[in-house]
């Protein structure tokens, strides 16, 4: 008998934990398509070409987007890049066409994270543009703190 319970007690959990559905019921696929990913993610390479050349121009910071950006030096393993990573994709999206949100990891691009001097992470490097020097930021600044970096010194609303 506790056999037959026990069984029974599994497939329930199953049936219910493992349906691929959410509370809105829509399947798991659906959303991943609904949320697609608006950072856009950087090594060395593509740095060099979309945000500074520092090998061209050493000790100068000059930004060659254009839009202004906001760059995430993150890890994969860290709880706080972990918890900020879903706002920064929220915001790119609200944000889509005005800035660009770039995410650097700085495990597998060391030198980037040497080169701005990364401590600790996440930080949130500000690039304006118009030749202004970029505004470091550290630690998971909640949504609406990060909404007003990006509208005064980004968008300079």
């Amino acid at each position: 008998m506790k056999q037959i319970s026990l069984v029974l007690l599994i497939a329930l959990f199953a049936f219910v934990s493992c349906n691929g559905q959410t509370n809105k019921g829509q399947s798991t696929e659906s959303i991943k398509k609904e949320n697609k990913m608006k950072t856009i993610h950087l090594n060395k390479i593509d740095f060099l070409k979309k945000v500074a050349n520092y090998e061209t121009t050493p000790g100068e910071f000059k930004y060659l987007g254009d839009k202004p950006a906001l760059i995430d030096f993150y890890a994969d393993w860290c709880g706080p890049c972990k918890a900020i990573a879903p706002v920064l994709e929220e915001l790119a999206a609200e944000y889509e066409g005005e800035i660009y949100i770039y995410k650097i990891n700085t495990e597998e691009e060391q030198e980037l994270a040497a080169l701005f001097g990364i401590r600790s992470i996440p930080s949130l490097l500000f690039v304006p543009m118009g030749g202004e020097q970029p505004q470091m930021a550290q630690g998971a600044i909640p949504k609406t703190n990060l909404k007003e970096a990006i509208d005064k010194v980004l968008l300079k609303k």
